[in-house]
């Protein structure tokens, strides 16, 4: 179904695989954008094969690659690479996120592109970026975690660091490179020449933190796992009441209406709480003082409304079940429900980026591998179908229903 978006007829071809990648063109299709999606026989994007799958079709690979076309091409072919070559003279973006030094390998690296497309916005996305002392490093999205000093700020003081459920590194980075194509399609509309982004996971990572980096250069402290409760910010945590918690914020022109809250009114005035800084160094009473009122309350449900009534943020910690049975949830398309052929109604993520002018959660379906090869290269580069069943013969092309 074609629809006009913010980026209708920008052409984008796609070498990405799993998550990072793949996250930015999802982000650009649902603008509009045509991603012709290159994949390599026999097995294509290996997130084909992620869980959770019904009848040979991944809902992981779905959710990330709705929107796009697929054409399977055998890159190490001469007939494949010139295939490649002509397709790259024809598109507006070339991403990848290979290893650095894979996509010089295959002839696609950066100067190659340049030289057949000035005007080519290149995005390369890596876990370390494409140069430096970590750059050859093989990496995923919880490895550059790592070493951007994040996971070691997950998990309780005395324990073990903690791993997030969820793509944070790499859907953030993503969503980053997608920006900064965005920025560079930009600069080039208004008379530049096409530009090479070098997107990382560990730079992405690393822009996350608000307060450690800093906090260490001017004080010298090394910023430790707070656990449920943050270490610059009193009260900032998680509050037990039976076997659910809730998430009570309070900065200092909440605190007042906090203690309101609790029956504690005397407390928001209290000499020994009255600034962030001294609830800080006061925690454990703070906290303790939360927690007892917490404790009295006859549900999650009477904390969040009592807190909710003066204006002190809140919320339950709710777990995948609540969120997408969420009426705000679901009115917004935050949750949206898709239709697959093979997965049929299912719940995904809806798109985080919304326009005035233009629709949210347009309908799109992710195709099976080398889908499109006919249709993209009969009308991109003008190939006859006698010409691409010869290809398809040869083995250059690859096609794969069954997923």
């Amino acid at each position: 179904m074609s629809m006009q978006h913010i980026l209708s007829g920008f052409k984008v071809l796609d070498f990405t695989h799993v998550l990072a990648g793949p996250t930015a063109t999802r982000v650009m299709a649902e603008m509009g954008a045509e991603i012709v999606k290159v994949e390599f026989p026999p097995l294509g994007d290996i997130s084909r094969f992620l869980p959770t799958i019904v009848d040979g079709r991944s809902a992981y690979f779905v959710q990330q690659n709705r929107g796009k076309k697929s054409i399977c091409v055998n890159l190490k072919s001469d007939e494949g690479k010139a295939l490649i070559y002509d397709l790259i003279k024809q598109v507006d973006v070339v991403i990848e996120n290979f290893s650095p030094g894979v996509a010089d390998r295959l002839g696609i690296g950066w100067d190659q592109v340049h030289a057949l497309n000035p005007r080519v916005v290149m995005c390369s996305i890596s876990a370390f970026g494409q140069k430096g002392p970590l750059a050859s490093l093989p990496g995923f999205d919880y490895i550059a975690q790592a070493y951007a000093g994040v996971t070691g700020m997950i998990g309780e003081p005395d324990g073990a660091p903690s791993l997030p459920m969820l793509g944070l590194g790499d859907v953030n980075t993503g969503v980053h490179a997608a920006a900064a194509i965005g920025f560079a399609l930009l600069h080039r509309e208004r008379g530049g020449l096409g530009q090479h982004l070098d997107i990382s996971l560990l730079d992405a990572y690393f822009h996350c933190h608000e307060i450690n980096v800093s906090l260490h250069s001017l004080t010298g402290r090394v910023p430790t796992r707070g656990g449920h409760h943050h270490y610059a910010v009193c009260p900032l945590g998680l509050f037990r009441h039976g076997d659910r918690y809730v998430c009570i914020i309070t900065l200092d022109n909440q605190w007042p209406s906090l203690c309101k809250a609790m029956g504690r009114a005397e407390l928001g005035s209290d000499e020994r709480y009255n600034s962030n800084a001294k609830r800080v160094e006061r925690a454990p009473e703070v906290i303790a003082l939360v927690q007892s009122w917490v404790d009295a309350q006859a549900s999650v449900e009477s904390i969040v409304a009592t807190l909710a009534e003066h204006h002190v943020p809140c919320a339950p910690v709710m777990s995948i079940a609540d969120v997408v049975n969420t009426p705000h949830m679901i009115e917004r398309g935050t949750v949206r429900k898709i239709s697959d052929p093979k997965l049929g109604e299912v719940n995904m993520p809806g798109m985080p980026l919304r326009f005035s002018g233009f629709p949210t959660n347009i309908p799109l379906e992710a195709a099976h591998l080398g889908q499109h090869n006919a249709e993209v290269l009969s009308s991109m580069l003008g190939l006859s179908p006698a010409r691409i069943e010869e290809l398809r013969a040869a083995g250059v092309l690859h096609a794969n229903p069954a997923t």
